[in-house]
């Protein structure tokens, strides 16, 4: 009787499994979207737009990496990182092309962050809702996509140019440099008058006009195309956009989370520590901002990077109008002689994160303190609040006089560099008194204007932007000046340094791609 009823059972599967549909077996998860039940609706637009600007908060964007890339390749920082490939990937020591955390990190999520774009500008057009909710979002797209394909151009030139979706068997062709910058100026010169001069509170940290402007200004700037760039500046500067910007009273203010989206935010990065998850693609992943962790002293952080010494001495060279230091060098550089060269400052300025200078561990370095949390805590970790400056209003305007000066008019430029200099807190008297020197001579206005970029903006990963734009890493000239400042530029080869190598791996798997010369 037993054996008869397995035998029955048996028989059952059996015919089972003969007359089952493979459709049974394909059954689709309802909590998991895909490209077919997904973009129906206004909201799944809002949530494809919301999934590529949440790709700022991986560690190979702004949240860890790439200041390695821009500050601390840059003569403004270096790192002395135990960890040896990492700290040779920021002195021009590129032996394995494929090091995750110094290029194949970036190359990939970039990419993937242009792939959530490409979702976005592809599909939500076929959603029915009102033209300009859509129009906007679509035009946030395709800013992100140009801000992600301009860090490529910047890094490696040569690189493939993806505008629609892409298959994981997908091989797309190499593009030059000038075709990628095409493809941003397309992009943002697209969004820049459908997106709004400004958003409600609800939306702050959403790509405006204005930041589309800044941008592109900073793309045909970059590309030596001046006339370009001072038009899409001059709305921000002298036009209908200048309403909406300004310059903060207090410098420091640019960097805490206190006073964030400040008059002086033309696009800002939105942290948060909040959620203090890990770095992947869940609801409780982190949106702290992770660089204070790794450029922290010892023993507050992990001190992978540090801030070159020239710095303070640069700062040093002049006086305010009250005959005191730049307090610039105060908010942006931890110092041994912070004390002394600062001595109405509030204690806890001149301290380092609430301590005495350790002596021991620190010796003479020098640290960034830029974004730091140090005003309101004692230690670092991976989940700091500060909100990143993408693009501050002291940079518009010091890269709108310097679009001045290439365009020969000098004598125009220097309202907007005494601008910045005469910042409530900075207090610097006015370039021309302070240079007089200089005069109408472009060239010299050029090299001084260089100077006030960096003491300005060190340390907010615009500086291998800026050295590029001034050949200064194309020419002898430029190598050799920089080694003066920074002993990592001995190691920098003329002709290959300016950009990086392409990961290996994408080399080997796409017969359309072919590695940077002459690596």
């Amino acid at each position: 009787m037993k054996n008869s009823k397995l035998y029955i059972l048996i028989a059952v599967f059996t015919l089972s499994g003969i007359g089952c549909s493979e459709d049974l077996l394909d059954v689709e998860n309802p909590n998991t979207p895909i490209v077919d039940n997904f973009w129906k609706t206004e909201a799944d637009a809002e949530m494809g737009l919301n999934a590529a600007y949440n790709m700022f908060y991986k560690p190979s964007t702004w949240t860890r990496w790439i200041y390695f890339r821009y500050d601390l390749s840059s003569d403004e920082g270096h790192s002395t990182s135990p960890w040896g490939e990492l700290a040779d990937w920021t002195r021009f020591r590129y032996f394995n092309y494929n090091f995750w955390d110094g290029n194949n990190w970036h190359w990939r999520d970039f990419y993937k962050a242009i792939f959530r774009t490409n979702q976005v500008i592809t599909y939500v057009p076929e959603i029915p809702f009102d033209e300009g909710r859509r129009d906007r979002i679509l035009a946030q797209a395709r800013f992100i996509r140009a801000l992600y394909y301009f860090q490529i151009a910047l890094l490696w030139e040569d690189a493939p140019i993806v505008l629609a979706p892409s298959k994981p068997d997908d091989q797309p062709e190499q593009r030059t440099e000038a075709e990628i910058w095409a493809q941003v100026e397309e992009d943002l010169n697209w969004a820049k008058d459908r997106l709004p001069d400004e958003w409600d509170d609800a939306n702050l940290g959403r790509a405006t006009k204005g930041a589309a402007k800044a941008l592109l200004a900073r793309a045909y700037a970059q590309q030596k195309k001046y006339p370009q760039a001072q038009a899409e500046l001059e709305w921000l500067v002298t036009g209908d956009g200048k309403q909406y910007y300004g310059l903060v009273d207090d410098y420091r203010d640019n960097f805490t989370h206190n006073k964030e989206n400040n008059i002086e935010s033309v696009f800002e990065i939105q942290f948060s520590d909040r959620n203090k998850g890990n770095d992947g693609d869940n609801l409780s992943a982190s949106m702290g901002f992770q660089r204070t962790q790794f450029f922290a002293p010892g023993g507050i952080g992990w001190q992978d990077g540090k801030a070159r010494a020239w710095l303070i001495d640069e700062y040093k060279k002049e006086k305010t109008k009250d005959g005191k230091n730049d307090r610039r060098l105060l908010n942006n550089i931890f110092y041994k002689q912070a004390y002394k060269d600062f001595p109405d400052a509030a204690n806890n300025d001149t301290l380092v994160y609430n301590r005495p200078w350790n002596n021991d561990d620190w010796g003479n370095e020098t640290f960034i303190k830029k974004y730091s949390t140090y005003y309101y805590r004692d230690r670092e970790d991976y989940h700091a609040p500060n909100n990143f400056r993408f693009i501050r209003y002291a940079d518009v305007l010091l890269l709108y006089a310097e679009m001045l000066n290439e365009n020969g008019q000098t004598a125009d430029a220097y309202e907007y560099v005494n601008r910045v200099r005469e910042r409530a807190s900075t207090n610097l008297p006015k370039l021309e008194d302070a240079y007089p020197e200089i005069g109408n001579d472009a060239a010299l206005f050029r090299k001084r204007l260089q100077m006030e970029r960096s003491l300005e903006l060190c340390f907010e990963a615009v500086r291998w932007m800026d050295l590029k734009r001034w050949n200064m890493l194309s020419t002898q000239s430029g190598i050799d000046e920089l080694r003066t400042r920074d002993v990592d530029f001995d190691n920098f080869v003329l002709g290959k340094n300016h950009r990086l190598p392409i990961p290996q791996i994408e080399v080997d798997n796409n017969i359309y791609l072919d590695q940077n010369t002459p690596y």
